[in-house]
């Protein structure tokens, strides 16, 4: 058995068992994935998966025995990796991370500055998606470290800590009724059509509780996944935008947009960063953690990566 098999499996189960999408991902070829899968299987005795003819239905109950110690393995490989990296290249490389539009866009510059003064050798690669792809990708290697609001702790397979909280904010066009009420509340909102956070992003799920909380249905008329394009669509008269407060403290003042705090309505979001549990963390990882939360010191990192998966809050 080799590492070619064992990451042909891993990767037949990503691709949904599809072997022609797996040869792709792997830039080989499908016959040569059936046969190095069919080869392992008759090595260990046992199939790892059932079939219909000559395609792949599902995990068998020992294959899924087999896919636990693939994983561990591959795990262990990308760790041996990244300790040659450490020792061998002092601080440089690069530093995958995995995160959303609006930490991207309005949290990571900062941290990022920080960091890159203290390791100027290290490429930062940012990989943007939604929360569960950001998971996904924390998962399968593709970024070291994971920085979303929302999925993060559906993932036993993740470790993740808080680094920071924040608030919504509604933002609405200069002049708008509602710029001149001290105190919004949800009954102000559902008068009026709304601009919002794609269900699955930056806190949504406490934006809908909220309504459904108090029996309003909101009138929600575009959902987005980003804050730039929730105000752009206010601009141009669409509705009232609710985003995250750092998205909406962007705004100059005086400007087209007018922004409040509605923190009161909607609770406070948690934002997480997550890493692969077992996964062997390099300084400068550590370093850039540091950077999000002076909350994430590396001892407490260290110790959630290798301790029991406790329930880290701020």
């Amino acid at each position: 058995m080799n590492l070619h098999q064992f990451r042909f499996v891993q990767e037949a189960v990503r691709r949904e068992l599809n072997l022609t999408e797996t040869a792709k991902a792997l830039f080989t070829s499908q016959p040569g994935v059936s046969k190095a899968i069919l080869e392992l299987e008759a090595e260990l005795g046992v199939d790892i998966f059932a079939r219909h003819g000559k395609r792949l239905r599902r995990v068998t109950e020992p294959g899924r025995q087999v896919l636990k110690s693939i994983e561990t393995i591959m795990r262990e490989v990308g760790n041996l990796k990244r300790i040659g990296e450490e020792f061998s290249q002092q601080d440089a490389g690069t530093l995958s991370i995995a995160t959303t539009h609006s930490q991207a866009r309005y949290f990571l510059p900062e941290p990022i500055r920080q960091f890159r003064k203290k390791f100027s050798k290290v490429t930062i690669s940012l990989h943007q998606g939604s929360p569960q792809q950001v998971a996904r990708m924390v998962l399968e290697e593709v970024a070291e470290i994971g920085l979303a609001t929302e999925s993060l702790t559906g993932f036993d397979e993740l470790v993740t800590l808080p680094c920071y909280e924040w608030h919504h904010a509604v933002v609405m066009p200069s002049g708008h009724p509602l710029t001149s009420l001290e105190r919004i509340s949800l009954e102000d909102l559902a008068i009026y059509p709304l601009v919002s956070y794609h269900p699955s992003f930056s806190g949504r799920t406490r934006v809908d509780q909220a309504f459904a909380a108090r029996h309003l249905k909101p009138d929600i008329v575009l959902e987005a996944i980003d804050a730039d394009v929730i105000k752009t669509y206010v601009k141009l008269g669409l509705g009232i935008g609710i985003v995250a407060e750092m998205a909406a403290r962007d705004e100059p003042a005086g400007g087209e947009l007018v922004w409040r705090p509605v923190g009161h309505l909607f609770g406070q979001n948690v934002t997480r960063i997550a890493f692969k549990r077992g996964a062997y963390l390099r300084n400068f990882v550590y370093a850039f953690a540091e950077t999000t939360s002076e909350r994430l010191t590396r001892a407490l990192v260290a110790r959630a990566m290798t301790g029991p998966a406790d329930d880290y809050q701020l």
